[in-house]
């Protein structure tokens, strides 16, 4: 990343980014004509540098970008995603991406402009209480997970999901972080209940409704994530705040949605919870947890697409884990992105500081190469569908 705390030598020039990234894409495309994927070309030639950088997503300030941006210097050398925001958290202010439609369009574009491979811009665009695409800003009003599944017509889900989903394409926009596929096990959840963010108590309603919502944004070329990971629905308290317990009210049925979605093959991506459950793993949580990401979601699901940390700089995290142990234990468990929000906190330099991080990981023998090779290539498979 342009930014001192990365060594010299590590760093790739333009030229050098965009030939390596211009042989990567080509690969990638011939790779997808004869059946196999990015992550089988065991004999890459990818930098690794470029490697670690597409493992990153990060939040910024700003309505425009140029050259001289913060965030633009990240997308130049190796930046893989972006994420928007309405509302600056730290400042309190809702001056943080989002002004109007126009902008927001003219923003995307600047942004994919300075990339030399695709770039996910992601948001979150759930619908209802739950969307950067407010209608006070000029986007169209939209209705809740809840009321939809209450409502539970699926070509009224249908209908309100292309409409949403259109709004995101024409905007630019390539990557909603929803549907949300919690079960509403908790009628008194602070995450989720609270804010009418589940479709159904019933794990086939979820499904239903979520395939419809998925389906509806891949027509208009925008890629969906299930979350969270294996399930907040029966949670207690709110992981923004802290480390969630959800020992003793989670159960098994809160993975059916995400078994269903997987098995049809419309699961593309997937955010992990910052929820702790002892019974699936005595020592940490969910979104660091070896057991349950590469145990449960890989193994026994059988899911192998990206996975992305929901937010390394929530409470959960921050609160009982350094970035370093953080990000070296989201690796090992079977992350592919680490998403940087910058919204709880704002640190300019994130990026840079999370790829010295993992630089130095691989460098120390504590990450493998193979192990990034991995995630990059689940990324790019995930980029081909754009």
């Amino acid at each position: 990343m342009a930014c001192s705390t990365v060594d010299s030598s590590y760093h790739l020039s333009r030229r050098e980014f965009l030939k390596v990234a211009g042989q990567s894409m080509a690969t990638m495309v011939l790779l997808s004509g004869c059946g196999q994927s990015p992550e089988e070309d065991t004999e890459s030639d990818v930098d690794l540098d470029v490697e670690i950088g597409q493992m990153l997503m990060v939040g910024f300030r700003g309505f425009d970008v140029s050259d001289d941006h913060p965030v633009v210097r990240d997308v130049q050398d190796r930046l893989g995603g972006v994420v928007l925001f309405d509302y600056d958290v730290p400042s309190r202010r809702a001056v943080r991406n989002i002004e109007s439609p126009a902008q927001v369009e003219v923003l995307v574009e600047g942004l994919k402009g300075f990339s030399a491979a695709p770039l996910l811009v992601a948001l979150d665009h759930e619908g209802g209480l739950v969307t950067r695409l407010k209608e006070g800003y000029g986007f169209p009003p939209t209705v809740s997970h809840q009321y939809l599944g209450e409502t539970n017509d699926l070509a009224r889900t249908r209908e309100q999901a292309s409409m949403m989903a259109r709004t995101l394409a024409e905007l630019g926009i390539n990557l909603n972080l929803a549907p949300v596929v919690d079960l509403n096990t908790n009628r008194d959840n602070p995450a989720i209940a609270a804010y009418g963010r589940s479709f159904s108590a019933d794990p086939d309603v979820v499904t239903e409704h979520a395939l419809e919502f998925i389906r509806a944004h891949h027509e208009q070329g925008v890629l969906c994530t299930l979350k969270h990971f294996p399930g907040h629905g029966s949670s207690t308290a709110d992981s923004h705040r802290g480390l969630t317990d959800v020992t003793d009210t989670w159960s098994r049925i809160e993975l059916e949605p995400y078994r269903n979605v997987i098995e049809v093959g419309d699961a593309y991506a997937i955010m992990t919870a910052h929820v702790f459950n002892a019974n699936l793993d005595p020592e940490r949580p969910a979104i660091l947890s070896k057991p349950t990401i590469t145990g449960i979601l890989r193994e026994e699901l059988d899911y192998d697409g990206v996975v992305i940390f929901d937010d390394m700089q929530l409470g959960a995290i921050a609160q009982y884990y350094g970035l370093e142990t953080a990000i070296e234990a989201a690796i090992e468990a079977g992350v592919d992105i680490l998403a940087f929000a910058n919204n709880s906190v704002f640190v300019e330099d994130v990026a840079a500081r999370a790829f010295s991080v993992i630089k130095r990981l691989v460098g120390d023998g504590r990450v493998s190469e193979e192990r990034i090779r991995k995630s990059y290539g689940r990324i790019q498979r995930l980029k081909s569908r754009l």
